[in-house]
């Protein structure tokens, strides 16, 4: 089952500059990398009006998937289950699964991602968080990247959750240095 770790921080706080560089870096390591985004966005359109995938969705399909040489996509109602066990239902063979968001997953190691120091820490107010990456001064019990190591961020993960024995352990939160 390949390990979930979420990238989390208020809008516009630079998690998808860094969680994009941090799969970057993940998959020239030779690594098969799943990403699940949340978003508090509705009603986004995937579909062009009079698409195959579109007349299936007017005529009520409560699921639909479509197979094409290059991907599939899948869109249903959300599945009523944790990140935790969402991720490798839906990406069983890849090695990890980076996420983006999803602040109160429950057991989900998260990255809090820090651009606006007058923002509340989200450490403080969720579960999980074993790090920060900020280039503001942190919390001293948590790791601390800078906002921009990208590269060391990826050693981390890789050293401790792709590795078979740390994997099993998890993430020590102890450390004061990746």
């Amino acid at each position: 089952m390949p390990p979930v770790v979420s990238f989390i921080g208020w809008h516009n706080s630079g998690k998808t500059t860094l969680t994009r560089l941090v799969v970057t870096l993940l998959k020239d390591r030779g690594y098969q990398v799943a990403v699940i985004k949340s978003t508090k966005e509705t009603g986004i359109v995937v579909d062009q009006p009079g698409t195959d995938t579109a007349l299936y969705k007017e005529a009520g399909a409560d699921a639909l998937a479509l197979l094409a040489p290059d991907q599939l996509i899948i869109q249903r109602k959300p599945m009523h289950t944790e990140l935790a066990l969402l991720g490798p239902q839906l990406f069983p063979e890849v090695d990890i699964i980076i996420a983006e968001g999803f602040k109160h997953a429950a057991n989900v190691p998260k990255i809090e991602v820090r651009r606006d120091q007058d923002s509340p820490w989200l450490y403080q107010q969720v579960s999980g968080v074993f790090a920060i990456a900020s280039d503001t001064a942190g919390a001293h019990d948590l790791i601390h990247f800078a906002l921009s190591d990208a590269k060391s961020i990826a050693a981390y993960i890789e050293k401790t959750f792709l590795s078979p024995l740390s994997a099993a352990l998890g993430p020590d939160t102890r450390e004061d240095t990746p």
